[in-house]
């Protein structure tokens, strides 16, 4: 059986590492805040799934935090008139600025593909992945 005090001492070291990762989501610097080495935090997490998940939530709760940091920088710099600021918002967030190479229309969910929509994807992918032709279900082969 483990020493009491050195569980209570890991809980208390896991629980640290944990709160600096919700700060910090970068586990170089979290560890150190938090005073244990890397290996000792990739160890926990390769043998405590409690752990491991309370990681990685911790991790996206960090990763949440700095992209709120990150857009309110953004608007500050907008507010401040600053043009790359401006258009990077605008680029990301504004249909009419975004890239005109990318189309945005939803596809319909559960929707079965005609016959001609059906050789037409097959095609597409015999072009695509440089192979002669695909085997259908059915024993078909699509050049």
């Amino acid at each position: 059986m483990a020493n009491p005090s050195i569980e209570k001492r890991q809980e208390k070291d896991k629980q640290a590492v944990l709160d600096s990762l919700k700060e910090m989501p970068i586990a170089q610097i979290a560890c150190k805040k938090a005073g244990i080495s890397r290996a000792t935090y990739y160890r926990w997490r390769s043998e405590d799934k409690i752990f491991r998940r309370s990681a990685d939530d911790a991790l996206a709760q960090g990763i949440d935090y700095i992209n709120d940091m990150s857009e309110s920088q953004m608007i500050t710099l907008i507010k401040e008139k600053k043009m790359p600021a401006i258009a990077m918002w605008l680029r990301h967030n504004h249909i009419r600025y975004g890239s005109k190479g990318i189309q945005r229309i939803p596809i319909s969910p559960n929707k079965e593909l005609t016959l001609e929509e059906d050789e037409l994807v097959k095609k597409a992918l015999v072009l695509t992945s440089g192979i002669d032709s695909i085997h259908t279900s059915d024993g078909l082969e699509t050049p």
